[in-house]
């Protein structure tokens, strides 16, 4: 985790230089619309450094808005599959802990191209980029044999939580216009949630366990006691999400009392 955050700091220095470097201009007017689609995983008290271990399937769309050939601004909508185990990661074997959880993500981030890029240039076709912002969520999590513990109101560590949260999302990727609406993506976004319970791990052991129906969802293996630690309270849980976008472009109407458009040394189609 601490190699996320500084990754993140990272970003955010190199965005504030980009924005120093290339201010805002009005010479682009374009929006772009896609959906996207990729892998998603989780890092959290029961996978604790294992990049894409236990991945899932993960989808979204977006609209992205363009203020210049290096600025842009995107709203994006993602559906995100969680899941991890115990069994799998090896972390904490002998907890026998398990979960997996469906997120629902709106993210609003700005991009900041380090090559001049539009959607539909011959000339500036192809871009890394890096990208932050801000991003709320509802989560729905279960063990992973699917028993809905918390519509009986029971919580595995005898602690109510919310199901929403916020996270600060950011990363990095590449951007390639094949045609002239037409355009790719590939991109790692990580997310800084606010919230440790996404796995259901978090604290100390209850005084109570959680049994249904013969099963100990708060102490699978019986090997810990009340006041034991169950997970790491000081660190929050991450999610990340590598994911394939493509997008088809709007050019909006040019306001003739403005000088704006998309300045016409970008493009050979036109």
């Amino acid at each position: 985790m601490k190699r996320m955050r500084n990754f993140g700091v990272l970003m955010v220095f190199l965005m504030i230089m980009g924005l120093s470097l290339n201010p805002f201009e009005a010479k682009g007017q374009i929006i772009e619309v896609g959906v996207s689609g990729g892998l998603s995983y989780y890092i959290g008290d029961i996978n604790p450094n294992k990049h894409f271990s236990d991945s899932q399937f993960a989808w979204g769309v977006l609209t992205r808005y363009y203020s210049s050939s290096r600025w842009a601004f995107r709203l994006s909508y993602s559906n995100i599959s969680l899941a991890s185990s115990d069994a799998v990661i090896q972390y904490r074997p002998e907890r026998g802990l398990d979960f997996k959880a469906k997120i629902h993500d709106i993210s609003l981030v700005a991009e900041f191209n380090f090559f001049d890029y539009w959607t539909g240039s011959r000339r500036s076709y192809v871009s890394p980029y890096i990208f932050g912002g801000f991003s709320t969520f509802f989560f729905n999590n279960t063990p992973a044999n699917g028993t809905d513990l918390h519509s009986m109101g029971l919580w595995t560590e005898g602690v109510e939580y919310s199901n929403v949260s916020f996270a600060i999302p950011f990363g990095i990727g590449v951007k390639y216009s094949i045609g002239k609406r037409i355009g790719l993506a590939l991109e790692w976004r990580i997310n800084k949630t606010f919230t440790d319970y996404i796995d259901d791990v978090h604290g100390l052991y209850p005084e109570t366990d959680v049994v249904v129906d013969g099963y100990n969802y708060t102490d699978p293996t019986d090997n810990y006691l009340s006041g034991m630690q169950r997970g790491n309270s000081f660190d929050n849980d991450w999610f990340s999400y590598l994911n394939a976008s493509v997008v088809y472009k709007f050019n909006l109407p040019k306001n003739r009392k403005c000088n704006v458009g998309v300045d016409s040394k970008y493009f050979r189609y036109y």
